[in-house]
C-alpha cells in the first residue's frame, strides 16, 4: 500500500528558519521536510528492510568519503536548506570539502544552507514514485551534480546528472560515482 507523507499547508502561518529548526529539534522522533512554498511534510518512519538498506548505502558512502578526503558524507537525518527555500533530507548525501568549508560553524551546526553535490534517495515499498522523482529534479535545479533514485519496487535505478536527461538502469549490481565521486562504487548486492 502506497502511503503519502502528510503535507500541511501553512498558508497563514510562516515558520522562520529558526522556528522550523526548533520544531525539528523538539520532535526528534518525527522526520520533517519543507517545500519551497513553506508546506510542512511529515514523513513516517521507514520499515525494517528500508532502514537496513539505508544504513548499508550510507555506510558505503561514508567509508569512501573518509578514505577519499575530498568531501563530507551525510545520513538520512541531515536536513539541508536548499537555495529555493526548501528543507530536504536525502537518504544519503555528499558535499565537497570546498563547499562545506565555505559555511560558518553555525551554518554547519544547523541545517546547512547548501544543496549536496551528490544525493541518494531509496524508494521504500510504501513510497509513491512521482514525489521522489520530483524531489530529485528539485535537487538538480538547486545544484546537485549527481543523484541516484534507487527504486527497489521496480528494480531500477534512475540517475540524475546536471545538464543531461535522466538515465534509467535495470537494477545494476553496482553504481559508479563518475567524476563527482571518483572511484566510489556503490555495491547494490545487499540492497534488494
Amino acid at each position: 500500500m502506497l502511503v503519502s507523507p502528510l503535507t500541511l499547508n501553512l498558508d497563514t502561518v510562516y515558520l522562520t528558519d529558526e522556528q522550523y529548526y526548533q520544531l525539528c529539534q523538539n520532535n526528534r522522533e518525527s522526520k520533517f521536510e519543507r517545500t519551497p512554498q513553506g508546506e510542512l511534510i511529515i514523513m513516517s518512519p521507514t520499515g525494517g528492510n528500508t532502514g537496513r538498506y539505508n544504513l548499508k548505502i550510507a555506510q558505503q558512502l561514508a567509508n569512501w568519503s573518509d578514505a577519499d578526503g575530498t568531501g563530507v558524507a551525510f545520513d538520512s537525518s541531515t536536513g539541508f536548506k536548499l537555495p529555493n527555500g526548501a528543507d530536504r533530507s536525502p537518504d544519503a548525501a555528499w558535499v565537497s570539502l570546498e563547499k562545506w568549508n565555505s559555511l560558518s560553524d553555525k551554518e554547519q551546526e544547523k541545517f546547512p544552507p547548501i544543496c549536496p553535490d551528490f544525493v541518494i534517495e531509496l524508494r521504500s515499498p510504501s513510497d509513491a514514485l512521482k514525489p521522489l522523482q520530483d524531489k530529485m529534479l528539485e535537487y538538480l535545479d538547486n545544484g546537485m551534480r549527481l543523484g541516484w533514485l534507487i527504486n527497489q519496487k521496480e528494480r531500477q535505478v534512475e540517475i540524475y546528472r546536471q545538464g543531461q536527461q535522466k538515465e534509467v538502469l535495470e537494477y545494476p549490481m553496482t553504481l559508479s560515482g563518475e567524476n563527482v565521486l571518483p572511484n566510489f562504487v556503490l555495491n547494490l548486492k545487499g540492497i534488494r
